[in-house]
């Protein structure tokens, strides 16, 4: 049953998430729209977050053990819980984009390049557009436009940090130390799967060669004996001439025509 409602509200849950980054970019890129369109992105915010709640709580109503799933799954209580306590706008991003990652890679036809593709997307594109509406406003911030916000999160999750864009207020900071840590975790997952990949290319490129090296052997030792039997079969017959004997079962030598005995002349 619960896997049953998993993979139907996997598809409406993934459009709810893009719909909610929509919501979320809008009010921040465009900060000058109509009072209406920011009430809508807030309250389109809160929806999506309550869907993925809901969610949360279905599965646990699901789950044949409720305690086991609630120890099993809490970075998904987290989420659900820290919106409700501190109702920052902050926190809601953070905890839809962790009930969205949980949700995608329960998805089967979401490979691990994809995920982490997408991981790496999303984390620039939210850590961008948080750290512009934390620093826009900030007296002596340097990250202005939304185009140094993510020329700041792409150096920022690469480790590279070039120090020309750097966050000034404390949040922004926070942002900042969530992106590295993030980075640095995302880059060792490419990196294995990159590892493994070729691990994997060369264990199959050898087991293909140590196949064709068996085979070989194979051959190698049907040949050798098949010389072995037939210097067998050659030799037998040449000794039993020399002995003048003839070996078992071989056939005899042909009888000659003797010439019939004629009566004496009287």
């Amino acid at each position: 049953m619960r896997d049953r409602w998993e993979e139907r509200t996997q598809a409406p849950l993934l459009v709810l998430a893009v719909a909610f980054g929509v919501a979320y970019a809008v009010p921040i890129v465009a900060p000058g729209a109509a009072p209406w369109v920011h009430r809508l992105c807030t309250h389109v915010e809160w929806a999506v977050w309550a869907a993925f709640a809901l969610d949360y709580l279905v599965r646990l109503a699901l789950a044949p053990a409720r305690w086991a799933f609630v120890r099993s799954h809490p970075l998904d209580l987290l989420a659900v819980l820290l919106p409700m306590v501190q109702p920052l706008r902050l926190l809601r991003v953070v905890s839809t984009l962790l009930l969205v990652g949980r949700r995608a890679r329960m998805a089967p036809q979401i490979t691990l390049t994809t995920y982490v593709a997408g991981a790496v997307v999303g984390l620039m594109m939210f850590g961008s557009l948080a750290v512009l509406h934390v620093e826009r406003d900030a007296p002596d911030g340097n990250i202005k436009t939304l185009g140094d916000a993510v020329w700041w999160s792409f150096t920022t999750m690469t480790t590279v940090g070039y120090g020309d864009h750097a966050p000034t207020t404390g949040l922004g900071r926070v942002l900042a130390v969530g992106l590295m840590l993030s980075g640095i975790a995302l880059l060792g997952v490419v990196t294995a799967n990159i590892a493994a990949w070729f691990i994997s290319r060369f264990d199959r490129d050898d087991a293909v060669e140590r196949r064709r090296t068996e085979l070989l052997e194979a051959l190698t030792r049907e040949v050798r004996e098949l010389r072995a039997e037939v210097a067998k079969l050659s030799s037998a017959p040449a000794g039993a001439a020399a002995a003048g004997t003839v070996p078992a079962g071989a056939p005899g030598p042909e009888p000659r025509d003797v010439p019939a005995p004629t009566a004496p002349r009287a």
